[in-house]
């Protein structure tokens, strides 16, 4: 009776430990977070596996209470319940499919980790544990997707210690033998450090600033630089015409941030510049929910918000390459990359804003998921952020 009343609290509190080790910005403990299906199979309850998904996903997702009161300049209290809010699909797929019956868990944790990947549950769906499969499985592709997700599967079974061990082994092979992405030739991300001002100081100062950034990269023999996240702020025939004037005379594309604006909302995208002409080069799948994106204003018969291409533009072409673009939020999610890599890029370009992530994980993070997408596929990428 004494290890009966003990086994839940000792699930949760393990819960908790793998979604705060796994999801810590180093990507070589991602595999931490296959923890989480071996404590939701052990739960003898549907509550204390409800627990169970709530402690892994709000300790993996603990910095965004944090980030919310910095991007809004108020107190936690908006953070927290945001924070909340955004854990009820997971705990609720993970409960509702959980199941007594040992041969039913195999199939059931799978529809929950589909779920969890794609639309609309999969739009909240960070702290996947299949984004561990390119620690795992770096270069498999799409076996090593297939093999990552067979290793989930038999984690809830009751052969979860021989499961637990093979894929133990692939971990520290992995980790031994670990190479980091390498960056496409002639390409280069320019990392900035603008802080809350970067998008929002349009002045042509701030633009001729950003072009003395590019022409450094240039000399160090990158032809096409990529800039965080917003870094234009407006796209706007002037600001295009200022850029293509700048660039005029040279080989080199810059590829940045900006935002579209028309009377219904906006567009969080990127766009190719060169001397030769800008151009909006992709828009965003996945804005910020919430904050960013709002599908809520057109029920109430208002404008504003950004838009969101779920299924459009995965792959678009830049500098004679094909690329798969991550702007910040689709770099925590599943389904934007899986949904890149059945057009097969040539390379992966993850960038984003993350100025209101100081003092949190949040940037790391989202890094370590894109190399390990980055990884599993064998494609090169390139970052850039600003903080």
């Amino acid at each position: 009776m004494r290890h009966e009343h003990l086994q839940p609290g000792a699930l949760i509190a393990v819960s908790i430990v793998a979604g705060t080790v796994g999801w810590n910005g180093y990507v070589l403990l991602l595999p931490v977070a296959f923890a989480f299906p071996v404590l939701w199979a052990l739960a003898r309850t549907r509550r204390t596996a409800a627990i169970i998904s709530a402690g892994y996903f709000l300790a993996a997702s603990r910095a965004l209470p944090q980030g919310v009161a910095t991007f809004y300049s108020s107190d936690l209290w908006p953070g927290l319940f945001l924070w909340l809010c955004a854990s009820v699909g997971f705990v609720i797929v993970h409960a509702v499919l959980w199941t007594r019956k040992t041969g039913a868990r195999p199939c059931r944790y799978l529809l929950a980790a589909v779920l969890m990947a794609m639309p609309p549950f999969g739009i909240t769906g960070w702290a996947h544990p299949i984004t561990a499969a390119g620690v795992l499985f770096p270069g498999w592709e799409w076996w090593g997707l297939a093999a990552a997700t067979a290793g989930l599967m038999g984690l809830v079974t009751r052969m979860w210690p021989a499961v637990a061990l093979v894929l133990a082994g692939f971990w520290i092979w992995s980790a031994a033998t670990w190479e980091e992405p390498r960056l496409p030739e002639s390409w280069q991300g320019g990392d900035l450090e603008l802080g809350a001002s970067l998008g929002r100081d349009v002045s042509f100062e701030r633009h001729r600033d950003l072009i003395v950034t590019v022409k450094d990269r240039v000399v160090g023999g990158a032809r096409t630089i990529v800039l965080p996240e917003s870094s234009l702020g407006f796209w706007t025939l002037t600001v295009e015409r200022f850029w293509v004037q700048a660039l005029r005379g040279t080989d080199v594309t810059v590829i940045a941030g900006a935002a579209v604006i028309d009377a219904g909302g906006y567009d969080n995208v990127l766009v190719a510049i060169s001397g030769d002409g800008g151009r909006t080069l992709y828009r965003e799948r996945m804005p910020v929910p919430g904050s960013m994106w709002q599908p809520w204003r057109a029920l109430l018969s208002q404008s504003g918000g950004a838009r969101a291409h779920f299924f459009e533009n995965p792959v678009v072409t830049a500098a004679g390459r094909r690329i798969a673009p991550l702007i910040c939020y689709e770099q925590l999610i599943v389904w934007p990359v899986l949904h890149a890599m059945l057009e097969d890029p040539d390379l992966i370009v993850a960038v984003g804003n993350g100025w209101w992530t100081k003092g949190t994980s949040i940037v790391a993070i989202q890094r370590a998921s894109a190399q390990a997408w980055a990884r599993l596929f064998a494609k090169p990428i390139v970052f850039s952020f600003n903080t």
